[in-house]
C-alpha cells in the first residue's frame, strides 16, 4: 500500500492544479480521514487511497461555471492511470463512483460505503480548525473581505458568501456536518463544528459585536 500511496500521490503532484486549498496536503488529510473512518465502519482501503488521492485530479476554481462538473470530469481523467497501476476493471468502476459522488456541488448520492468515507473525509477536511485556514485562504485568494464591518453577522441582511468570507459559514461550512453519511464522520464533524462556533465566538468578542447564536445549525 505505501508503494501505491506513493504512486498515486506523484500523479496528484504531476496533474491536479494545486492551491491552498486544494493541495497535497489536502490529499494527505483526506487519507488520514478515510483510514480514521474505515476502522471503525469497514471499507476497501486500497479503493479509499485511489478516491483520497485522485478526488480532485481536476480541480476547477471555485468561481468557475463549470465547477459542478469537475468530479466527473476527475473521474474519469482518474480511471486511466488506475488502469495502469493495476486496478481492476471493478475496482475502477468503483473509484470512478466514489470520485463523482464525492463533490458538494455535483450532488451525486454516494452508492457504496466507500463513496460514503471519501465524501465524509472529504467534507470533514471543510470544518474545524483546518476549515477555518481554508476558508479564509480561498476567499483572500478571490479578493473578498473577512466580513462586514456595518454588519458582521448578517443580522440585518442577506447572507452573500460572494461578498465576504464569514458569510460562508452560516451557507455552507455549519451545515456540512448535518450531512455526513457515517457514525465516525458525524462525531468528527461534531467535534469540529463546535471548534467554528467557538471561534465565532471569539471572533465577535474581539470585534465587538453580539456572539451569532442565530448561526448555530439546526438539529437534524
Amino acid at each position: 500500500m505505501d508503494a501505491l500511496r506513493e504512486a498515486l500521490r506523484a500523479i496528484a503532484a504531476q496533474e491536479m492544479a494545486q492551491d491552498s486549498a486544494h493541495d497535497l496536503a489536502h490529499l494527505d488529510r483526506v487519507w488520514a480521514t478515510c483510514q480514521r473512518i474505515a476502522a471503525a465502519e469497514g471499507g476497501d482501503l486500497r479503493i479509499l487511497l485511489a478516491g483520497a488521492y485522485l478526488h480532485d485530479l481536476v480541480n476547477l476554481p471555485k468561481n468557475a461555471p463549470n465547477r459542478a462538473e469537475a468530479s466527473t470530469l476527475a473521474a474519469a481523467a482518474a480511471a486511466p492511470h488506475l488502469q495502469a497501476l493495476g486496478y481492476s476493471a471493478a475496482e475502477v468502476s468503483a473509484a470512478r463512483h466514489m470520485i463523482e459522488a464525492h463533490s458538494f456541488s455535483a450532488g451525486i448520492v454516494p452508492e457504496s460505503l466507500e463513496a460514503q468515507i471519501l465524501r465524509d473525509a472529504d467534507r470533514l477536511d471543510a470544518i474545524g480548525a483546518i476549515g477555518l485556514a481554508r476558508c479564509f485562504a480561498v476567499s483572500g485568494a478571490l479578493g473578498r473581505p473577512l466580513y462586514d464591518p456595518v454588519d458582521p453577522f448578517a443580522r440585518q441582511r442577506d447572507l452573500d458568501d460572494k461578498a465576504q468570507a464569514l458569510d460562508h459559514f452560516p451557507l455552507k461550512l455549519l451545515r456540512l456536518g448535518q450531512g455526513m453519511l457515517t457514525r465516525t464522520g458525524q462525531q468528527i464533524a461534531a467535534e469540529r463544528t463546535a471548534l467554528m462556533q467557538a471561534f465565532l465566538n471569539d471572533l465577535a468578542a474581539e470585534i465587538g459585536a453580539d456572539a451569532p447564536a442565530h448561526w448555530a445549525p439546526e438539529e437534524s
